[in-house]
């Protein structure tokens, strides 16, 4: 290896690699350019193949000998990845792919110009490749453009996955996106719904009359949850930032400002574990409607999800759609149930029946108590005996949501009239996932203030020095926050639900990795 950079000495290079450097080099002198230039009225593969016509073909093979015939064939002007190429001497089969499909290419001796046949001598699987031509239908049926000119537009030097069916392997799929892609369209597919997917749900907040906001992603204080930040440094100010774990607090204060419905799609950053349903950044919409409640953006988010849903299935009166052997229905209303309802159904026991709850915990070796021997909150053991029963007691085919839970858990939210100690707070669960909670907001700055110095009181000692109280927020609460409804929604696992992906890897394009050593 050179000392300089990671090029391979000539005599390092494996034969396949210097046959394609050799390849382009017969391009160069060829008078090739084996990296192409730009093009105008390019047709993607499939509105190429949707352009051909039947009956301009057919007269074409009946009468296209005859002299004075005007061909009246479509012209078609394509690029794509070679997938496949057969030399059968004078005559070579292309098979391009692009984001939109794949389409036959024919690049004759007869038809095809002098150097269009001389780049496809020379080309190689994965090399990207320009067509131009009629089009025609073989005698297998198969749509294909009759290449006239064939011009190389990027040489591939290296050898593309082994396994022509798709790059198979998981691990170099992730660090290798950019050959998953074009190597197995059910990626691009994913990627493709993705991106409509976020498009229509901005269609639908805006036509329901939410403003998009941008809110910092750096933050002096890291609000609106309970998650460990990411920490940086801003020199210019000498001053520590966090990298946010959520936008709450920010799209709040526009509440205070007189904004009364707003939303973000953005990254949000969390310095905690990594797991199929996990990533340490990712992609969320959190949206506030002054003068809304839980039931409201219930509501908003049911709607979301069934808008997301016809994206995907192409029929909006068909939202039934696979989750591994899960078939869920997204077009009924959800199922509601309450929190307390729940954890006695799963348990067999009153969610207020702390005693029975600590003997349950222990049996399935869940801690009750801190490492100094002290006991741990009742709240606390009742809610992890619920996340690891009753959470799982609900049905996956059926989405639902999960209202009411205690108070303490939910600092932010707005308590019941009737039962203080009940948060009006409600969570959607889907094929076992958690996708988004949804509140009642609170806005009483007295109470708002108690929360925060409760729940910074239980913070580790690590943690506390990253999280502060936020007396800006509390200030803006003072200034006056109208009553609201709050949702966030996880992007990344709602189009895990709706593209049939198992790992939350498959659905951010660049998903974090340990580096290689």
């Amino acid at each position: 290896m050179s000392a300089d950079n990671d090029t391979p000495e000539p005599n390092d290079i494996h034969p396949l690699i210097q046959q394609r450097r050799e390849n382009r080099d017969a391009l160069r002198s060829a008078g090739l350019d084996p990296y192409g230039s730009g093009q105008s009225g390019l047709l993607s593969l499939a509105e190429a193949a949707a352009a051909y016509v039947a009956s301009a073909d057919e007269d074409h093979k009946a009468n296209g000998k005859e002299e004075g015939f005007e061909d009246k064939r479509p012209v078609v002007r394509v690029a794509g990845r070679v997938m496949l190429s057969r030399d059968s001497g004078k005559l070579i089969w292309l098979n391009l792919r692009d984001e939109s499909g794949n389409l036959q290419i024919a690049v004759s001796k007869r038809e095809c110009d002098e150097a269009g046949f001389a780049a496809a001598k020379l080309l190689d699987n994965a090399d990207i490749v320009i067509a131009e031509g009629p089009l025609t239908k073989t005698n297998k049926g198969e749509i294909t453009v009759w290449a006239t000119s064939l011009r190389p537009a990027s040489k591939c030097l290296v050898p593309p996955p082994e396994k022509w069916a798709g790059l198979q392997d998981v691990e170099t799929r992730y660090r290798k996106r950019y050959v998953d892609l074009w190597a197995n369209p059910d990626s691009m597919r994913v990627f493709k719904l993705r991106s409509r997917i976020i498009s229509a749900v901005r269609t639908l907040m805006d036509e329901r009359g939410f403003l998009e906001v941008e809110t910092p992603m750096l933050q002096t204080q890291a609000g609106g949850a309970a998650a460990r930040p990411f920490v940086t440094h801003m020199n210019a100010l000498d001053i520590s930032l966090s990298m946010r774990i959520a936008p709450e607090l920010y799209l709040k204060r526009l509440l205070v400002g007189g904004m009364r419905k707003v939303y973000e799609i953005n990254r949000n950053f969390r310095n905690e574990g990594v797991d199929k349903q996990h990533n340490p950044e990712f992609t969320a919409i959190e949206a506030y409607e002054a003068f809304g409640d839980y039931h409201s953006v219930m509501e908003l988010t049911e709607a979301i999800v069934r808008e997301a849903a016809g994206v995907v299935s192409g029929d909006r009166d068909n939202l039934v759609l696979p989750f591994g052997e899960l078939a869920i229905d997204y077009a009924k209303p959800f199922e509601r149930i309450t929190y307390a309802a729940l954890f006695e159904k799963a348990l067999g026991f009153p969610v207020t029946d702390v005693a029975r709850a600590r003997e349950e915990a222990q049996k399935r070796h869940i801690k009750t108590r801190a490492e100094d021997g002290t006991e741990l909150d009742d709240v606390w053991v009742v809610n992890e005996l619920f996340e690891e029963v009753a959470e799982r007691a609900l049905d996956p085919e059926t989405p639902t949501w999960v209202m009411d839970y205690p108070a303490s858990l939910s600092p932010l939210t707005r308590p019941k009239k009737d039962d203080p100690t009940i948060a009006e707070r409600a969570d959607l669960f889907v094929a076992g996932m958690e996708v988004g909670p949804h509140y009642t907001e609170l806005n009483d700055p007295d109470i708002q203030l108690e929360r925060f110095r409760e729940q910074l009181a239980g913070i580790d000692d690590e943690e506390s020095t990253f999280r502060n109280l936020d007396e800006d927020f509390v200030e803006a609460l003072r200034v006056g926050m109208p009553p609201a409804g709050g949702m966030g929604l996880g992007i990344d696992r709602l189009v895990m639900l709706l593209t049939n992906s198992q790992t939350i890897r498959d659905v951010i394009l660049f998903p974090l990795l340990k580096p290689l050593d």
